[in-house]
């Protein structure tokens, strides 16, 4: 006997496409997009009503620290995921710097196996390089990439010796992304402001230099090597004609607080937004939102990457960097839709379908026929003020705190099935499952088309 089909319909929504926004009716079946054009009474299962809302490809996040295993005083998927339902985001790739790190495929089978359990969205988790572990980075199969620390990180996850980096580009395969910061030029800064206390010497320690000289580095042996490269992060003007070559092996992303904060946020906020990389200028932030509306910078990410609020209030630099930002990240930019900084479909494209392509998800990252129903709804008529108490995070709290914002998830779905709205709250389902990689579709620049099923 033949499984009975499933079908869901979007009703009377505007579809935000790559390349518009299209009045109509979504079908879906058994968790797939089997028709943009609807008819409003199409036969269902299940019929959404949109109408005054927008209907987006589900957000994908790929850079998080979701602290587990190790750090779970912090955040933990379970909290993590559901902080994600709620801001529109449907998928989320890992950092691997958990403790223990995940640099061996079993360390990263081991967090998926939590993530199964946990995750109330889909997920995937990057796999560590160390000096010492290529024979794993060449073995590691259907996970999203590599991630390199060229820069100050924890335990052994500094890479930065030449002849380490150039074997990681030359005998490996899947696509990496690295954290590019200058270690010798931290290090140099920061013995020359030894004893500060002051927060604001932060971006003095992790200048525009350490960015440069490390995005630099990396590019040159990316394209040396022809190697598929992604510079997480992206935090000053300086690198951006570094990116304008747009080779085909090289892409980029740029995170909320790298646009929208910068050194004069410091007096306000203090060690609230100290990151790595650091906060840099206004001017930077100008260049950067440049950069992105060009497609010169592709994607954003949230670098979600959270500690408490009383580790944060140590004195600098005691106070450790890092920030929750997935539960917002979405709102942020749909307000600068509102103000009419960008279009909706700009935003779509740089948070789901970018992604997608980049690390070859399968079936993730647009509204379009063949694709999952990964999908998010959007009112950009609502005005909600983000507040510490209500945030869903473990860890309680968001650098945008009593911040007014126009344009808010209402309501998240995976495969079709709501996992989350602002009625009805979560659902007592967890849909997350590991997501497909399929990187033999050549990455960002060769794949317009997205990354459909096979």
């Amino acid at each position: 006997m033949s499984t009975p089909k499933l079908r869901t319909l979007f009703n009377n929504a505007s579809i935000v496409l790559t390349d518009e926004v299209r009045k109509g009716s979504l079908l879906v079946e058994n968790g797939e997009i089997i028709e943009i054009d609807a008819s409003s009474s199409s036969s269902a299962d299940v019929v959404v009503d949109c109408k005054g809302h927008h209907l987006m490809p589900g957000v994908i996040d790929d850079q998080v620290h979701f602290r587990e295993p190790g750090l779970t005083h912090k955040e933990d998927l379970y909290c993590a995921s559901r902080a994600c339902a709620a801001g529109g985001i449907t998928a989320f790739l890992e950092m691997p710097n958990t403790k223990p790190p995940a640099v061996t495929r079993d360390g990263v089978l081991a967090k998926e196996a939590i993530a199964a359990n946990q995750s109330h969205v889909h997920y995937g988790f990057y796999i560590g390089a160390t000096p010492d572990n290529l024979d794993e980075l060449k073995a590691a199969e259907n996970v999203p990439g590599i991630k390199i620390f060229i820069g100050s990180s924890t335990g052994n996850l500094l890479v930065d010796q030449q002849e380490a980096l150039e074997k990681i580009f030359a005998e490996t395969t899947l696509p990496i992304c690295a954290h590019c910061e200058d270690e010798t030029t931290v290090r140099q800064n920061a013995e020359r402001l030894s004893g500060t206390t002051d927060i604001r010497d932060h971006s003095r320690i992790r200048d525009e230099k350490a960015a440069v000289i490390a995005t630099t580095r990396s590019i040159d042996l990316a394209t040396r090597h022809q190697h598929r490269f992604h510079v997480l992060h992206v935090s000053t003007a300086a690198e951006i004609p570094i990116l304008a070559q747009q080779t085909p092996y090289i892409t980029a992303e740029v995170c909320p607080h790298h646009l929208f904060f910068n050194v004069d946020d410091y007096e306000r906020l203090g060690s609230r937004i100290q990151m790595n990389p650091s906060i840099k200028t206004e001017a930077d932030n100008h260049a950067l939102w440049k950069a992105l509306m060009e497609n010169t910078i592709q994607a954003i990410a949230t670098d979600h990457a959270p500690h408490t609020l009383e580790e944060k209030a140590r004195p600098y630099p005691d106070s450790p960097s890092g920030l929750p930002a997935v539960e917002n990240s979405l709102a942020l930019f749909l307000n600068q839709v509102v103000s009419g900084r960008c279009s909706i479909s700009q935003i779509a494209n740089c948070m789901s379908d970018a992604p997608a392509r980049i690390w070859g998800i399968v079936g993730k990252g647009r509204i379009a026929q063949g694709y999952d129903a990964d999908l998010v709804l959007v009112n950009l008529d609502e005005d909600r003020t983000i507040r510490d108490e209500d945030q869903i995070t473990k860890s309680g709290w968001s650098p945008w705190h009593d911040e007014t914002l126009t344009g808010w998830p209402v309501a998240t779905y995976l495969n079709g099935n709501q996992v989350w709205s602002r009625a009805d709250g979560f659902s007592p389902t967890r849909y997350g499952k590991k997501l497909q990689f399929d990187h033999s579709r050549g990455g960002y620049w060769a794949t317009p088309d997205g990354i459909g099923p096979r």
